[in-house]
């Protein structure tokens, strides 16, 4: 059975909508979900207390500390980590269940974007292919519990790149593989920021994370140029 966890940040707007549509795209392996939220200031904590299928948390803020916690919390043999933002395919579970019984015990979905732009169709083009240098959060994850355990789940050093520092190790340690079917997220950072400077932000990340930048260093990197 899989426990989904949730972690949220003010998510009033993207988490009724990802709640309810849970409901109709899973199938019979869903044992709970679980909303991780750290600290939020809007209505996201009394939506997600109201939903009479969501066990709510409240932690520490940060996204690597909430989906820790939420594991720790978790009843389910198999973990599925979901952003808020973000729309797993129809029988989600049920392919899940499927690769596990295949012998991979940790993986995700190929992943499109809501918005279409060529740029933004390219990249989630490349996520259908098994290599970590295509790997993101967004994609969402799934993992066993004793894996999850075995490795000491997320560093919660870090508060931006955890999902890619907690893959690259499940890529050593685990049997990773890519469900081709599509997960659709939501491009509202590019949006926001623009596709370029947006694309330019997450490239100046790997790179400073591939030549040893630490884990606050990508916080300060990222939140300096998010904030610019």
């Amino acid at each position: 059975m899989i426990s989904i966890i949730i972690p949220v940040y003010n998510e009033e707007k993207q988490l009724p909508a990802l709640l309810k549509y849970l409901e109709t795209a899973s199938s019979t392996y869903i044992r709970e979900i679980l909303v991780v939220d750290g600290g939020s200031t809007d209505e996201t904590s009394r939506l997600a207390i109201e939903h009479p299928k969501v066990t709510y948390y409240l932690s520490e803020k940060g996204r690597a500390v909430q989906m820790n916690y939420g594991a720790k919390n978790a009843k389910g043999e198999l973990l599925y980590f979901l952003h808020a933002d973000s729309y797993p395919p129809e029988n989600f579970d049920d392919f899940i269940v499927k690769a596990v019984r295949k012998g991979y015990n940790c993986g995700c979905f190929q992943m499109r974007f809501d918005k279409d732009h060529w740029w933004l169709n390219l990249m989630g083009h490349f996520t259908k292919f098994n290599h970590l240098s295509c790997r993101g959060g967004d994609q969402s994850l799934f993992v066993t519990k004793n894996l999850f355990h075995s490795l000491s789940g997320f560093d919660e050093n870090y508060t931006v790149y955890e999902d890619n520092e907690f893959i690259k190790r499940l890529y050593e340690h685990g049997s990773f593989t890519v469900i081709r079917k599509w997960l659709t997220t939501s491009a509202r950072l590019y949006e926001r920021m623009g596709v370029w400077k947006t694309q330019k932000l997450f490239i100046e990340i790997y790179w400073k994370r591939r030549f040893g930048a630490s884990a606050e260093d990508l916080r300060s990197h990222y939140c300096k140029r998010i904030n610019s």
